[in-house]
């Protein structure tokens, strides 16, 4: 288990709860490791008992190697919780290894082509890659693209609210409250990314809609999708502590933004979108009956266009952040990988 953060520890308090359960028979938590720590036990051990001993251990730079921990056989798992792009990067390696890879971060799939494929190409050894936890927090998105994929069917487009945060943002936001403030209310809920401006700025949903696109067929790079940022310049560039202090300035222009929208009955939602025009990521200005209009909370809304649903698209809806649903989307994908007891 790599990350103890949010995602990490709910998974891991999870894992406790469902030991006993018959689908987790045979099944060890071998290793636990932050940025800094690391623990591990062949014979396995409690989620429990691993987190306390991990934060009794002292800082250590060297860095934990998963594949010792795990050992030489058996049905290896590695559960990815964090957002480290140095980890990503050793995915491939792992599963050509034989290591299964679990993962919550996007940085896998959702960066370079070039890693994309080099994953793709290392589960063709027989290991497998768990990313239902990497876009809609385990809604069936990947899966359903996938299935219709395997059915024959070609998807012509899709378009949705990917950032659970975002949606929740902008389902919330009144025009009279200041965005900033709730912002900040979405970040103590757990619905944002430790960075905001990760979210704010696309970046975040550009990765989903990379994940997304690359697995309905259309191999895009990063730079092929355009995103409208909502970081002014001014707070792009302050570290992330300044900025979390600096979140005023996107008070003013999505004020704007929100007048302008209310004037015309319409309502402001950000959105990721593949079509015959290319990929882009920004916020528009939805009319209230549009079906990516609906909903509320930290809901995400998918809508898919392919040879099956030409005219009506396939619409996939619920919740698409927070930890718990998250770390259920990844001990869903390491049951499936380990199979019946």
């Amino acid at each position: 288990m790599l990350g103890v953060g949010t995602v990490g520890t709910a998974v891991l308090q999870r894992w406790d709860r469902l030991r006993s359960q018959p689908g987790f028979v045979g099944l060890r938590l071998v290793g636990v490791a932050d940025s800094r720590r690391s623990v591990h036990a062949g014979a396995g051990f409690p989620a429990g008992e691993a987190l306390a001993r991990l934060a009794e251990r002292e800082p250590n730079v060297q860095s934990f190697d998963p594949l010792a921990a795990l050992g030489p056989g058996g049905t290896r798992i590695v559960i990815d919780a964090t957002a480290n792009d140095a980890i990503a990067e050793r995915h491939a390696s792992w599963l050509a290894q034989g290591v299964h890879v679990v993962t919550a971060c996007k940085l896998g799939q959702g960066a370079s082509l070039a890693r994309w494929s080099a994953i793709r190409a290392a589960t063709r050894g027989g290991a497998r890659y768990g990313a239902a936890a990497t876009v809609g927090a385990g809604l069936p998105l990947l899966r359903t693209v996938q299935s219709l994929r395997a059915g024959g069917d070609r998807i012509h487009g899709l378009a949705g609210v990917l950032s659970g945060s975002l949606g929740w943002l902008f389902s919330n936001y009144d025009g009279m409250r200041p965005f900033s403030t709730l912002v900040r209310q979405a970040h103590a809920l757990g619905y944002a990314e430790p960075d905001p401006r990760d979210d704010l700025s696309g970046e975040d949903v550009r990765r989903k809609l990379l994940i997304l696109a690359r697995a309905a067929g259309h191999e895009l790079e990063a730079d092929d999708v355009r995103v409208e940022s909502l970081v002014p310049t001014a707070l792009a560039g302050l570290s992330r502590a300044a900025a979390f202090d600096a979140l005023e300035l996107l008070d003013a222009p999505l004020r704007e933004r929100f007048r302008q929208a209310h004037c015309e009955g319409r309502r402001l939602r950000f959105i990721a979108r593949l079509d015959e025009r290319g990929a882009s990521v920004g916020l528009e200005e939805l009319p209230a009956h549009d079906a990516l209009a609906q909903g509320g909370g930290c809901d995400n809304r998918v809508a898919l266009w392919s040879d099956r649903y030409p005219e009506r698209p396939l619409v996939i809806q619920g919740p698409g952040a927070g930890a718990q649903v998250t770390a259920a989307a990844l001990l869903d994908d390491v049951l499936a990988i380990a199979g019946p007891a």
